[in-house]
């Protein structure tokens, strides 16, 4: 019987190797969280991993969706010092604008996807602190996977990761917006592909909330 090959990794595909190994052995223990809706592995072809954005823990629920490595778009002063930095140099991720309107991250997300690679984003742009479902989206992740023909996996949470309390994770049906493909987006066909996921994702909290909400009746 033949031997299996080993295929060699390359440093970002190790890196991700051992955060995958971090959540498993390590994060995992501490925050308690379940991921229920579509949770299958998306390793079959690229895709864009799209969340609402409670806390610096969400990274990992992305991370975890695929067994490949995945290019976070993060602000740009995560970049400047401190343990972030190295953290976000290693992840390769793509830096962006504060307003989140940056064009020479949205090109090097397209270039990814149309690499073979996934990427992540945070259409919040920063972590939302207030009391409201969602902050107010900014666009690029529909542009984006209109652009490259690519699916978003949208992931929502109803509460932000917290240790040692219980917590499900949503994990959505992906998302295409096949009808604008080979298309001249306009600023109109933009704003509803946004509409039609930030809906999406509103859709999914509710149905979240009503799991928690049966969940702590039984």
């Amino acid at each position: 019987m033949a031997k299996k090959e080993k295929v060699k990794l390359n440093k970002f595909e190790k890196w991700f190797r051992s955060l995958h190994r971090f959540e498993k052995y390590v994060f995992r223990r501490i925050y308690w969280y379940k991921k229920c809706g579509h949770i299958q592995t998306y390793d079959d072809r690229p895709y864009i991993f799209v969340g609402n954005h409670l806390s610096y823990a969400d990274v990992f629920l992305m991370a975890v969706a695929t067994n490949k490595p995945v290019h976070f778009i993060a602000k740009k002063q995560l970049f400047e010092k401190g343990l972030m930095k190295k953290f976000v140099t290693k992840c390769q991720c793509i830096p962006v604008s504060r307003d989140g309107t940056d064009v020479k991250a949205i090109m090097q997300a397209m270039k990814y996807l149309k690499g073979g690679e996934s990427v992540a984003i945070f259409p919040e742009g920063t972590r939302n602190k207030t009391k409201e479902i969602f902050l107010p989206f900014k666009s690029g992740a529909a542009a984006i996977s209109v652009k490259t023909k690519t699916p978003i996996v949208p992931i929502v949470q109803f509460k932000k990761l917290k240790p040692f309390r219980r917590r499900k994770v949503f994990y959505g049906e992906p998302i295409e917006f096949i009808d604008y493909y080979d298309k001249r987006l306009t600023e109109e066909d933009i704003k509803k592909c946004d509409e039609i996921l930030l809906d999406k994702m509103l859709k999914m909290h509710a149905e979240l909330a009503e799991m928690m909400k049966k969940g702590r009746k039984k």
